[in-house]
């Protein structure tokens, strides 16, 4: 079997309504979709996180890996990028990332080539049945959805969740410049859903040490789970432990510099940040050795969200549930998207590979959008537009 064709086709994944962070306004998400054909007539899928990634894939890694074994992940990585040892100056992590979507779909080859889902490549299910939480945040208003700006009216859209899908684990953004609406809206959830509801908190490095030591006084009694990039540094975040028992998680995987340090408690990241699912299963793997939690990303296709749910379901290490934005994405590239968790959780695939089928008219769909608006801008501050924030906060 040989690889005969790749393509890489941008998208544009929509959210119902922006939400606001602490860099301005999320409108969606843009990514690249990999295909990967073979003389056998198997085609694996992938995803990029970003559609920068497709002149990488197309004009660098493409023309390299035609006619090559595809199950041969390892070889086709030698083929694409040089030698790479942890987190320095000098590495093209631009290139590791479109790689890491090759490599997906190299897996999902291999999976369908086999006749097994990803999770029995990685050893077998631990569990079968993936938890979620789902996301809250002030959002502004589109085509009569969102619009939450206040704190009641983040509780009542969270109760809305809670009656038409069970929800119970929530993580959301508290991120604002003054941060009391924020921690108002995490009181309120507290007092309504009470002591058994899961409450994360994001905050995307948004506050001074100062700051977050003040907040952390007043988020102690509300039994917050974990408090995601509180400040912009590990060693601010250090400082920040001596103040607080709160659990705290990043997206920056360096896991020498948190073994050191003793923070963060846990790493949210995506596959392609690793470089591919092969290094993102030694990543866990690591992680359960120095007792720091792992959990993972949200705002992908169902493509790397499937992926997700084989690593959650081989790895009984990764105990927290990973975060989902799917509830606020109204369409998908796959035929099975968007994941809909209900109670919590998402059923795990059992179909061979990631256990996903590309949807052609959705794939259309999207690259539509990528072409007619062009990438989503994450950084677009609704209060200042054309000047981007600038962090910390306060």
């Amino acid at each position: 079997m040989k690889i005969t064709a790749i393509r890489a086709t941008p998208v544009n994944i929509p959210l119902e309504a922006p939400y606001l962070w602490s860099y301005g306004s999320l409108a969606g998400f843009s990514k690249t979709i990999v295909e990967v054909e073979t003389s056998d007539g198997l085609v694996g899928l992938g995803e990029g996180p970003s559609p920068a990634n497709v002149a990488t894939i197309e004009n660098g890694f493409a023309p390299k890996l035609i006619g090559r074994d595809p199950i041969d992940i390892a070889g086709c990585e030698e083929l694409c990028l040089p030698s790479w040892r942890g987190v320095y100056t000098d590495i093209d992590f631009a290139s590791v990332r479109a790689f890491g979507a090759i490599e997906m779909a190299l897996w999902d080859i291999r999976g369908k080539a086999w006749g097994r889902p990803l999770h029995a490549l990685f050893g077998g299910a631990h569990r079968k049945a993936i938890a979620f939480t789902d996301y809250f945040a002030f959002r502004e208003r589109q085509e009569g959805i969102g619009g939450e700006a206040t704190p009641e009216a983040v509780l009542d859209y969270c109760i809305g969740q809670h009656e038409r899908f069970g929800t119970t684990m929530f993580e959301g953004k508290l991120s604002t410049a003054d941060p009391e609406p924020s921690i108002r809206t995490v009181e309120l959830l507290r007092e309504h859903f009470g002591p058994s509801a899961v409450l994360r908190i994001d905050s995307n490095k948004a506050y001074s040490l100062t700051e977050a030591r003040r907040i952390a006084r007043r988020l102690e009694p509300l039994d917050i789970r974990c408090w995601e990039d509180p400040v912009a540094t590990f060693e601010d975040m250090a400082r920040l432990r001596r103040h607080t028992s709160i659990a705290f998680s990043a997206h920056t995987p360096n896991l020498r510099h948190a073994a050191a340090l003793g923070v963060p408690d846990a790493f949210c990241t995506d596959v392609n940040v690793h470089g591919g699912i092969g290094r993102a299963l030694k990543f866990i793997g690591a992680c359960e050795q120095l007792g720091v939690d792992f959990w993972c990303y949200s705002g992908d296709s169902g493509i790397a969200s499937a992926v997700y749910l084989h690593l959650a379901a081989a790895h009984s290490h990764i105990r927290e549930p990973s975060q989902s934005l799917f509830h606020m994405q109204p369409f998908d590239v796959i035929e099975e998207g968007p994941f809909r968790p209900r109670d919590n959780v998402v059923a795990v695939p059992d179909a061979p590979g990631i256990g996903m089928t590309l949807s052609r008219d959705k794939l259309a769909h999207c690259h539509a959008l990528f072409l007619r608006d062009g990438p989503y801008d994450k950084f677009r501050d609704p209060d200042r537009p054309g000047i981007y924030r600038r962090l910390p906060l306060a």
